[in-house]
């Protein structure tokens, strides 16, 4: 018999069934700019999203938050950091995983290979498939914190309308 038992119930609050998912296309303060342009699908926790809007499929955060990304080719997330270590996982199609001040190093991910990036190094990546393409994001910890953005990340969102409140969240310059 098992020590924990666990009603249906219970289990389908656990359960992210990806056709079900909701992405966002605006998650994150780059994700105007048309190089960064890509869906983002909180699977388990809150994550590091930028849009408050943005739930869960699963709301239980048990040590780690999983996020699904979504990107047509050459595009992906610009340089940032994290106060919890971030592992990339390539779901499907190829990624370059960049990292350093200035993006000067690279990596690049098959399908089903993963990378884990320390905390505070700014890392960003693309899609180098020729294809849409799917990248699992896993951020340990509970709370996953906000991002850090290398500051021309900034810059070029501003010009979109984009910044950032003093909570890390995404907010729309007055027109």
């Amino acid at each position: 018999m098992a020590d924990v038992v666990v009603s249906m119930d219970e289990m389908k609050k656990r359960y992210a069934k990806f056709s079900d998912l909701n992405p966002s296309k605006q998650a994150f303060v780059d994700t105007r700019l048309p190089e960064h342009e890509r869906d983002i699908f909180n699977v388990i926790g809150e994550g590091v999203t930028e849009d408050p809007e943005l739930k869960p499929a699963i709301s239980a955060v048990e040590g780690f938050n999983v996020t699904y990304v979504g990107a047509d080719p050459g595009k992906g997330a610009a340089l940032h950091a994290h106060t919890t270590v971030e592992v990339f996982y390539a779901m499907s199609g190829r990624w370059a995983v960049f990292w350093g001040d200035e993006g000067e190093n690279e990596i690049e991910l098959d399908t089903f290979d993963m990378v884990s990036v320390p905390v505070g190094v700014l890392r960003g990546f693309r899609n180098i498939s020729n294809e849409h393409a799917h990248l699992m994001a896993i951020l340990g910890g509970q709370d996953a914190g906000k991002v850090s953005w290398a500051p021309a990340v900034l810059e070029k969102a501003e010009g979109t309308g984009l910044s950032l409140d003093s909570a890390g969240n995404i907010i729309q310059a007055a027109e």
